[in-house]
């Protein structure tokens, strides 16, 4: 190299060095200016924090401590306290909506085993099941249904504990049965013949004025079949005849039940369940007089002149065993609420047995007159009852008595010795001299009363019998 050119290359060199140096200058002076400006920024955000904090700290003692904000502070308090302290709580409800429990309360139970061989006892008719899992496959679970089984399949005759389980309401969920298990009891069955009889159910559907006769079976017999304790149990085998809005002969297909001696239905086969049956439906009637009783007296020493009825028969319904022993239906009239001339509604009350009438009550025109007494002499005396046929004298040679004969003057005018009977009940004597008690029929219209002067009647009753004394009457002259 050259002077020249080692000059020329010094000179490059140093020109470089300074403008290198110039350069590091201006860039230290760059950063020196960066710096100043970025802790004026920190500074100016320092001071922003702490103006913000003062106002917030100024703004919560005046929230806190003005009472005007007092109970507004405490609710926003108590409200935080209890997220915080329920917090856990809070998170396990919404954990659990995760997760659901249902329960079916009441479930029938349904048991599997050879029931032509075998009969259960002791099994529950409903047991409770509480289901758990996934809320949306609890509900599916739930909506879907399910039941409750027994499994006795394979099981022989005696007692067992068998488990209980839910079935059909799918595999996502766990079912648990209350109770689990139980006890139950297997008895082999065997077969006994019943004769038959019959009940008719919905009588109060049927018309009062039709009567159904004696059914007839296509059989009188049936088997039963159940283990030989329930069988010895068994009193009776009904068919229940269902005779609702029968109004003619029918025919039908009665089931079958059997029943305890008090009359409790009894869980057993019944071979065949059904009879067919035939009935008659008829309406036995007849058609009687109506006859109006007086009771009780009418005040203010009144009598009844007279009563006239708007109805004097009365066709009645009913079993004609019933209907023949009857010869009248009997209207009572309290006289004793009658003051004056009146009308009077009153219900006829049907005899024992009778279903039904045409009639439910008749209307009665009552008129009253003053009373009046009257002594009827001569009465004579009768016996009754002399079941013995006992011959009997009075010590005194008395056959007749005096009857006093109370009503309206046309009505007391009317009566007779004829009209009266005065009796002694012969029923309970034994042979001696002995007293009876006297007594007297009242008139059938009631419109008169008769009352004896005297009470007692003297006998002497002999132990010999009397032929000609006819038993339930007689006359005091020939015992």
């Amino acid at each position: 190299m050259t002077d020249q050119e080692k000059n020329r290359y010094l000179e490059d060199s140093e020109e470089l060095i300074t403008e290198e140096s110039e350069n590091k200058t201006e860039l230290a002076k760059k950063i020196g200016e960066q710096s100043r400006k970025m802790a004026k920024s920190y500074q100016h955000l320092e001071d922003g924090v702490l103006r913000t904090i003062r106002w917030f700290s100024t703004f919560i003692d005046r929230v806190l401590f003005n009472r005007k904000y007092g109970q507004l502070v405490a609710l926003v308090l108590a409200i935080l306290l209890y997220v915080v302290v329920n917090y856990n709580s809070m998170a396990s409800v919404y954990t659990s909506s995760l997760r659901s429990t249902r329960s079916l309360d009441d479930v029938a139970v349904t048991a599997r085993y050879n029931n032509d061989t075998f009969e259960l006892s002791g099994l529950p008719e409903t047991a409770d099941i509480y289901i758990t899992g996934e809320a949306a496959n609890v509900i599916n679970a739930v909506a879907g249904g399910g039941n409750v089984v027994a499994d006795l399949e394979g099981l022989t005759e005696g007692s067992h504990e068998v488990r209980l389980t839910g079935e059909g309401f799918g595999d996502s969920v766990t079912v648990v049965v209350d109770p689990t298990t139980v006890n139950v009891t297997l008895k082999k069955k065997t077969t006994q013949q019943f004769d038959l009889s019959w009940d008719f159910i919905n009588r109060d559907k049927m018309e009062s004025v039709y009567t159904v006769g004696t059914p007839v079976f296509d059989y009188t017999k049936v088997n039963v079949r159940a283990s030989r304790d329930t069988l010895d149990t068994i009193a009776f085998v009904k068919a229940l005849i269902d005779v609702g809005g029968k109004a003619a002969d029918f025919e039908q297909d009665a089931r079958l039940i059997a029943y305890d001696a008090s009359g409790k239905p009894v869980t057993a086969d019944i071979v065949p369940d059904t009879v067919h049956v035939s009935v008659a439906v008829s309406s036995p009637n007849r058609t009687v007089p109506i006859e109006v009783q007086v009771s009780g007296d009418v005040p203010d020493g009144k009598a009844i002149e007279s009563i006239t009825t708007d109805q004097q028969t009365v066709t009645i319904y009913g079993p004609e065993t019933v209907l023949s022993g009857i010869e009248k239906v009997v209207v009572i009239l309290n006289a004793s609420t009658i003051t004056k001339d009146s009308t009077v509604l009153r219900p006829i009350v049907l005899p024992a047995g009778v279903n039904s009438s045409n009639i439910n009550q008749i209307t009665m025109n009552v008129a009253l007159g003053e009373g009046v007494t009257k002594t009827i002499e001569n009465v004579p005396i009768n016996y009754r009852n002399n079941v013995n046929n006992y011959k009997a004298s009075q010590p005194e040679n008395k056959t007749t008595t005096s009857v006093t004969v109370f009503g309206t003057q046309a009505n007391v005018d009317q009566v007779t010795v004829d009209d009266i009977n005065v009796y002694v009940d012969m029923k309970d004597a034994m042979p001696g001299l002995q007293e009876f008690q006297l007594f007297v029929d009242q008139a059938p219209n009631m419109l008169v009363k008769y009352a004896l002067t005297e009470s007692v009647y003297e006998l002497n009753v002999l132990g010999e019998t009397n032929p000609e004394t006819e038993e339930g009457g007689g006359s005091s002259n020939n015992g």
